[in-house]
């Protein structure tokens, strides 16, 4: 006999929609991140500051710095400092779309068809004031961090945004502020995601990689009071995982979601056709014939 109480803390399972539109874009906008390499290699070519640009001593912002000038120790000039800055504004707004995009029970399971995704009731995170409950199972937390994964993702694309719109140069702590928004909650939604992820893929390993590493660049930094040696390479250990991380995810999801979209076009054309072959004996065996005149 069950009592009312744990009936009520019961957890719903369901099955997400993995072949949704929504889903699709949310998987490519996580992917279209990667684009960051190609514009840095650029920006940094036409470097014009000095001494000349050095990924391990100058920091990614040098690049997006909006005047020339003496900054920082040493003389910053960077001519595409708008190609810089764009990129940093446009990686924000694809973090922000996919986390809105990606719904929580697809990113609990991975994007897995035919995985069911448990939702927790309002009555079981409520139970006995804990988010646990003796009587609730353990099989609503995959939600619970796919939840939190999506949060933790808005505030980091929330904070890339602030250090495209704001250059080091016009607003330091400002963008400092939207610099730590980033390097904080995006390893942490890599660590999440990926133990979630490990059940249902053996890249979820990879992606608690990303997140290891650039969550200990960050530790480091902080640790350090952001003065270190060679900043610049380690703020791109820092970056660099999650922009790789976050891809590897829009990947996967991509992947998946657009392989479930082909098959249910297939079936939806297989039953058409299929459809369009008993019409006409149907229609054949249901008519009478038409009397002579």
């Amino acid at each position: 006999m069950t009592t009312a109480g744990a009936a009520a803390a019961r957890d719903r399972a369901l099955f997400p929609d993995v072949a949704g539109r929504r889903e699709l874009v949310g998987g490519w906008a996580s992917l279209t991140l990667i684009h960051y390499f190609v514009v840095e290699a650029i920006a940094l070519s036409a470097w014009r500051g000095t001494p000349d640009y050095d990924r391990r001593a100058h920091v990614i912002s040098d690049l997006g710095a909006a005047h020339c000038g003496p900054f920082n120790g040493y003389v910053v000039c960077s001519p595409l400092n708008w190609l810089m800055n764009g990129s940093f504004v446009l990686q924000s707004l694809a973090m922000v779309l996919g986390a809105l995009m990606l719904s929580t029970a697809v990113l609990s399971v991975a994007a897995q068809p035919g995985s069911r995704a448990v939702r927790p009731t309002k009555a079981a995170l409520l139970s006995k004031g804990s988010l646990l409950p003796r009587n609730a199972s353990l099989s609503g937390v995959p939600w619970l961090a796919a939840g939190a994964v999506r949060l933790l993702i808005l505030i980091a694309g929330v904070g890339q945004g602030i250090v495209g719109v704001v250059p080091e140069d016009t607003n330091l702590t400002l963008h400092l502020t939207g610099a730590g928004m980033y390097f904080i909650a995006g390893p942490l939604s890599l660590l999440v995601l990926g133990v979630v992820w490990v059940k249902y893929t053996a890249m979820g390993w990879m992606v608690i990689l990303f997140g290891v590493v650039s969550s200990s660049a960050t530790a480091y930094v902080l640790a350090a009071g952001l003065r270190v040696a060679e900043p610049g390479a380690i703020e791109r250990t820092m970056a660099y995982p999650i922009i790789l991380g976050l891809s590897l995810v829009g990947l996967i999801v991509a992947q998946r979601v657009h392989r479930q979209r082909k098959l249910v076009r297939t079936a939806a054309r297989s039953a058409g056709q299929a459809a369009q072959q008993r019409h006409p004996q149907a229609g054949s065996a249901g008519t009478a014939p038409t009397p002579r005149p």
